[in-house]
Order: structure tokens, then C-alpha cells, then sequence
């Protein structure tokens, strides 16, 4: 009877020994999970961001040329688009022209200040004349007066000697009036020649404006990066403000990871991070924290929550941490925008 005892007590011992073999289990790997949370912080809601710069149109026109493919990698500075430029090459022809012509507006202008300019010397000059021959003329006169109460000469040769001193002194009047009229000549030039000159930079102004339209019918690269998302065609026409395609720039990927806010408590700028791609998952890529966002996501929202409302319900909200990449280029170069990652921080 003993003997049949045996393997019932051996079987009843199998299954408080399991039990305590999962205990131990459930107590490791508590354990384990413990204390490696308390150094470590993660998160699986994170994403591989990039500066993308969108490629805009700044003038109207029709395209005349597409010089990369869809995806391609570009320099910064490599034309892409070339618009047709013959509007432009005819406006910044106008704006030449009227310049051109201002410009022999104001050299007619400087003539005529010269001329002015000779006009008084020839009425300073007539002054000085016209007192030469009044002084002749009076000389004349008291000669022809005294002769004359002499009895030595008619009264028509006095006569004639008082019209011709008469006749001096009105042109000496007439000759002095004129010096102000020259000088007031001078300066209706000169003001004439300041308005000229004026305009002169407004007609300079439009030729470099014709010139800036017109460098704007060729669209470059800003930076160097792939091009992406493109939507124009040969023959297209575009409109100043249309949005033609964009790059991505290659030297600007960056992680945005949204921790919750419960677990900012120990994230610090600096902080070494292992990035886990879901699309590469046997590659490992090292960052570092390098800022965090001013404001939760939900505020960046189109419509922010009011938690003012009668009806509130508390949730944990995210904050958005930028994590720079400390990895080489070719790893870099597998990455593109909006893969997903997981991001584990280190703590401690």
C-alpha cells in the first residue's frame, strides 16, 4: 500500500512547484522591469521628422522647363524650373527705356540752368551799359542846358538832348529788372533738374525690380535635400504664391518623440537615446535629447480642448521632445520622413 502512495504525493508536488517556479518568474521579471524603468524612459509614439522646405513660386508665368525627376536628390543652388521670361524681358526693357529717357530730361534741364546762368552775366553786363550811357546822357544834358539858357542852341536841340537822358534811365529800369528774372530762371532749372534727378532713382528702382522678376523665372534648389511631392507640368501655368513641389532636406532628420507628461520628470536636454526603426529592426541608431516643444500637442491643435467645459475628463496629455541623430550619413540616408521609431531614454 505504501508503494501506491508515492507517485500520488509525487504528483501532488508538481503543481506547487510550478506555482513557485512562476512566482519566482512574475518576481524576476518584476523586478527586472522595475529597476529598469526607473532608469530608462519610452515610448513607441515617435516619428522620424525632417525640415522640409516648400518651393514656391514667386512670379506667374508658364514653365518652360523641368530639370530633375520625381524623388531626385538636389544641391542647394541647382536650377529646377525655368518659367518663360519674355514678359519680363520686356518690362525690364521698358523700365531701361524710361530711364533712359529721365535721363536726357535732366541733361535738357542742366542746359537750361546754363543758360540761365549766361543770361545773368548778360543782364549784369546790359546793367552796366545802360549806366555808362546815362551818365553819357546826363553829361550830355547839363551841357545842352547851359547852352541852351546861353541862347547858344534851339530849344529843339535841348529837346532832343532830354529825350535821349530820359530814354538812358528807362533802359537802366529795364536792364536792372532783368537780373532778378535771369536769377529767378536759374533757380526754376535747378529745381527742375533736383525733380528730374528724383525720378531718376524711381526709373533706377524699376529696373531692378524688372531685374528681380525676372531672376525670379528661374526657381533653384534653397537647400539640398530630395525633391518630393511635386505638382507642376510642361506648359503649366503657375501663379506668384503656387506651391510647385518641396525638398527635403538630407542634413535635417531629427526624431519627434511624444512622451507623456507624466514621464518628463526625469528627461533632461543631453540625455543619450537608443532609436529602434520599425522598418530596420535589427539597426539600433543613437541620438541624444535636444529640446522639448513649449506646448503639448493637443494645443497645436486646430481646436485646442477647453477644459473650462462643464463636461471635463482628464487625459494625459504628450509633449513633443526633439531627439537629434548621432549617426553617420549612410545610415541616415535610410531614414525617410514619417517612419515610425521607438525611442528609450536614458535616465540615470
Amino acid at each position: 500500500m505504501e508503494q501506491n502512495n508515492t507517485p500520488k504525493k509525487g504528483k501532488k508536488l508538481i503543481f506547487p512547484i510550478i506555482l513557485a517556479l512562476v512566482l519566482v518568474g512574475a518576481l524576476i521579471f518584476s523586478a527586472k522591469e522595475y529597476f529598469y524603468f526607473q532608469s530608462h524612459e519610452e515610448t513607441d509614439n515617435a516619428q522620424i521628422d525632417a525640415d522640409i522646405s516648400p518651393v514656391v513660386a514667386r512670379v506667374g508665368g508658364y514653365v518652360k522647363e523641368i530639370r530633375f525627376a520625381d524623388n531626385q536628390f538636389v544641391k542647394a543652388g541647382d536650377t529646377l524650373v525655368v518659367l518663360d521670361d519674355r514678359d519680363y524681358q520686356v518690362r525690364l526693357q521698358q523700365a531701361q527705356a524710361a530711364l533712359t529717357a529721365t535721363r536726357q530730361t535732366v541733361d535738357v534741364s542742366e542746359t537750361q540752368v546754363s543758360e540761365a546762368r549766361t543770361g545773368i552775366a548778360t543782364a549784369q553786363a546790359n546793367v552796366q551799359a545802360a549806366k555808362v550811357r546815362v551818365w553819357k546822357a546826363n553829361e550830355d544834358f547839363n551841357r545842352y542846358q547851359n547852352l541852351y539858357n546861353d541862347h547858344a542852341i534851339t530849344k529843339a536841340q535841348f529837346d532832343d538832348a532830354k529825350a535821349e537822358k530820359d530814354a538812358a534811365e528807362a533802359a537802366l529800369n529795364v536792364a536792372q529788372t532783368q537780373v532778378p528774372v535771369q536769377a529767378r530762371r536759374v533757380s526754376t532749372n535747378r529745381s527742375q533738374v533736383g525733380a528730374a534727378a528724383s525720378v531718376i532713382a524711381s526709373r533706377q528702382a524699376d529696373i531692378d525690380f524688372a531685374k528681380l522678376q525676372l531672376s525670379y523665372t528661374v526657381i533653384v534648389a534653397p537647400t539640398s535635400g530630395v525633391v518630393s511631392k511635386r505638382n507642376i507640368q510642361l506648359g503649366q501655368l503657375v501663379q506668384a504664391g503656387q506651391s510647385l513641389f518641396a525638398i527635403v532636406d538630407d542634413k535635417g532628420i531629427y526624431v519627434t518623440a511624444n512622451f507623456k507628461e507624466t514621464q518628463l520628470e526625469h528627461l533632461k536636454i543631453g540625455e543619450k537615446v537608443d532609436i529602434h526603426p520599425d522598418a530596420y529592426s535589427d539597426k539600433t541608431i543613437q541620438g541624444s535629447v535636444e529640446s522639448f516643444a513649449g506646448a503639448t500637442g493637443a494645443k497645436f491643435s486646430l481646436l485646442p480642448p477647453d477644459n473650462a467645459t462643464g463636461n471635463f475628463v482628464k487625459v494625459v496629455q504628450r509633449v513633443p521632445v526633439r531627439i537629434k541623430l548621432e549617426t553617420d550619413t549612410v545610415t541616415k540616408s535610410l531614414l525617410r520622413a514619417g517612419m515610425s521609431v521607438k525611442v528609450v531614454v536614458y535616465t540615470k
